[in-house]
């Protein structure tokens, strides 16, 4: 049994990185990243190592699942979703993007800001928020984690599968590939050709939003830019909902939960989040509203799936005594 488990723990760590050189298949990468936690738990007694260890596994299975779909780009982009949210963020922003109408007052092109730095900087910490704020609950509310912990899980993995479901491209993705400016630029030139009195032309689309993460990381970081920045790009197609701000927010409530201080800096954290992701271009409000979605659906959900959760767990629980024994 712990044989099967050191294997079984093995290839959840080295499979997903073999995945693209042998052509391993999705459901062997999903398959094979799903069972580490597993493995890990009958290997080793339960412990707050062991407990940071298996969410550790799980969102080692995140990352390499959610840039599963980004392996084959070509086929992913046929299905690529670019223009409801557009449709939607201008339905929010009375006929205007609020992304780009944050940047065209709080932004200059050409130049970076000091509260761009200080909100770019925002938008990287999430890196290590929503993992900080349960190990935060494993040192000073261990009887809370598990669920918390579940919860995150939940967030994540609902997310991921969203992204495999409908892959939306974010804003600066758009901007980039001109969509944003379909039928602004032709509407701007054709008043202004009727003002002159002239044929306003074919006219050529310019950008309206750019992603200012970018330019503060060529200039925080300098060479070792473009290698921090391929490294982070798994699957930039993976938008919608904003796992960035659904984990956040999630972070927040289970902080919220446990102390009203530790809550009020998550909910800090959380808002000031939204706004920099919006600001820098990574996300529409929509995503936003989406990744909230997700949270109430994990939060209602829960009673739903708890009983299968304990069921798995006294499984798990199970095989620990068949390999101790």
């Amino acid at each position: 049994m712990r044989a099967a488990a050191a294997i079984g723990l093995a290839a959840a760590l080295v499979v997903p990185l073999m995945r693209r050189r042998y052509r391993i298949p999705p459901a062997v990468t999903v398959a094979t990243t799903a069972g580490g936690p597993v493995a890990l738990a009958v290997l080793t007694p339960r412990t707050k190592a062991r407990d940071a260890g298996m969410f550790a596994l799980q969102m080692w299975a995140f990352t390499m699942v959610h840039e599963l779909p980004y392996d084959e780009p070509e086929e992913l982009q046929r299905r690529l979703r670019v223009r409801y949210p557009i449709w939607a963020d201008r339905l929010i922003g009375g006929g205007e993007l609020p992304g780009v109408r944050l940047q065209r007052r709080l932004s200059q092109p050409g130049s970076v800001a000091m509260h761009d730095r200080v909100l770019t900087v925002v938008h990287w910490a999430w890196f290590f928020q929503p993992h900080l704020s349960l190990l935060y609950l494993l040192i000073r509310h261990e009887d809370r984690f598990a669920r918390a912990a579940r919860q995150m899980a939940g967030t994540f993995d609902l997310g991921c599968l969203l992204y495999f479901l409908v892959p939306t491209a974010p804003p600066w993705w758009a901007a980039e590939q001109g969509y944003l400016e379909e039928g602004l630029e032709r509407k701007a030139a054709e008043v202004a050709a009727e003002a002159a009195d002239v044929d306003p032309g074919p006219g050529e689309a310019t950008p309206t939003l750019r992603r200012i993460m970018v330019d503060v990381g060529e200039r925080f970081w300098g060479r070792a830019w473009p290698t921090l920045y391929d490294s982070l790009g798994g699957n930039p197609w993976a938008a919608m909902p904003s796992l960035h701000f659904a984990t956040s927010l999630m972070a927040a409530i289970l902080l919220a939960e446990s102390e009203p201080e530790a809550g009020a800096g998550g909910w800090g954290y959380a808002i000031a989040l939204g706004f920099a992701l919006v600001y820098l271009g990574e996300h529409y409000v929509t995503d936003l509203a989406a990744g909230a979605g997700v949270v109430a659906a994990v939060r209602l959900g829960e009673p739903l799936v708890e009983p299968l959760a304990l069921r798995a767990s006294e499984a798990i629980q199970r095989l620990e005594r068949l390999a101790s024994g």
